[in-house]
């Protein structure tokens, strides 16, 4: 595949976070034993990482804005263009050594997701996509799944945990998602997640309470991959606020209806 000149800055921005966060998650098994715990390591390598993705994107594009996890806002003097960084995507599973975890960058123009990357660096996968041309797991092109019925499907979620409201609600969405597919899953790293969709390995996705960068890169490769992607309300306005429902078109617009559907009443 051929890549474009800021996808490449993207990737190599990923990868080489991914090699830190590579040599960091070696030592997390270690860090269990110890009296301090792993928390505060995890919080430095998380930084780590971060400044990387910043200092590699930002010189090569210094008027871009840069909005990533772990620190403030950067306004771009450019205006129309913004990095948006997950240095570390599912810190928790880096955390008790479960490597499900990504580097995830996205590039907006004018308001719109028009390339993103996903880096593993555990698995070494790789997922990039640019508006228009395609979506691609380490170079070989990807697609969504085809399935047409809910009942044939396996569709992932983020579960709310400590500290985090709407644990009802989710439990209700929960109810009736489940009763209508083959399996629920629970991978612990929304952008993972939503790179699974656009490689078919789910067949849908949801989620409430996101933040942009949870899901700025994994809107594009879905696109990219023939997929549909939506807010809540089945509107483009993932980035504010906060949810996210995928999928084939299909299965998009069934997810939506069933997670939507109301509380039940005696």
């Amino acid at each position: 595949m051929a890549r474009s000149a800021l996808l490449n800055v993207m990737v190599q921005a990923a990868m080489k976070a991914g090699k830190s966060l590579s040599r960091d998650f070696g030592e997390v098994q270690n860090l269990q034993v110890s009296v301090k715990g792993p928390s505060d390591f995890v919080s430095q390598a998380d930084l780590k990482a971060e400044k990387i993705v910043h200092d590699e994107l930002m010189k090569a594009r210094p008027t871009y804005g840069f909005l990533g996890e772990e620190g403030d806002e950067e306004k771009g003097t450019d205006g129309a263009h913004r990095w948006i960084v997950d240095p570390l995507d599912g810190t928790t599973n880096f955390l008790h050594g479960i490597p499900q975890f990504a580097v995830s960058i996205g590039l907006e123009r004018n308001g719109e997701i028009v390339a993103g990357v996903i880096f593993n660096p555990a698995t070494d996968e790789l997922f990039t996509a640019e508006k228009g041309g395609g979506a691609f797991l380490n170079d070989r092109r990807i697609r969504v799944a085809a399935r047409r019925v809910l009942s044939d499907c396996v569709i992932g979620c983020g579960v709310p945990h400590l500290g985090r409201g709407n644990h009802g609600k989710f439990l209700v969405e929960l109810r009736h998602v489940m009763g209508e597919v083959a399996g629920v899953r629970r991978f612990g790293a929304a952008a993972l997640d939503l790179a699974y969709v656009a490689a078919g390995r789910l067949d849908g996705f949801w989620e409430t309470g996101l933040s942009p960068w949870d899901m700025a890169a994994g809107l594009i490769l879905i696109r990219e991959a023939g997929g549909f992607v939506s807010d809540f309300k089945g509107s483009n306005d993932m980035l504010a606020d906060g949810s996210v429902a995928a999928g084939n078109e299909l299965i998009h617009k069934q997810l939506v209806e069933v997670a939507n559907r109301p509380i039940p009443t005696r």
